[in-house]
């Protein structure tokens, strides 16, 4: 349940979805990456604790973390899809990408 929004300079923004941060609560901490960390499509490169529990960030591309935000997690806890965790360069396996439409009929899917 993470997003990401690719840039014009070949760079992206990486963050959690709506659905996550709702489903985890607020959030009170977030072990982020360092910057030049490598980044693999599928594994955990962060993690987040909530009032509700532990959970970890996975990442959507392979690639190498730029920058981490430091306004977290206040920011994420009001704007989750406005609030981003990382920026990432170096972006390589976007192919498995979900769409915007894609990721919300996916979301009616876990609700049956």
């Amino acid at each position: 349940h993470e997003w990401i929004l690719m840039n014009e300079d070949s760079t992206a923004s990486i963050g959690l979805t709506d659905y996550a941060q709702d489903a985890l609560g607020d959030l009170v901490f977030v072990n982020l990456p360092e910057p030049e960390d490598e980044l693999t499509a599928g594994e955990a490169f962060a993690d987040v604790e909530s009032v509700k529990a532990v959970s970890d960030v996975y990442s959507p591309v392979d690639g190498k973390v730029l920058t981490v935000n430091e306004d977290l997690p206040e920011s994420i806890n009001s704007d989750p899809c406005g609030a981003w965790l990382i920026t990432a360069g170096e972006i390589t396996g976007t192919e498995e990408l979900l769409t915007p439409e894609e990721y919300e009929a996916f979301l009616e899917t876990l609700d049956d």
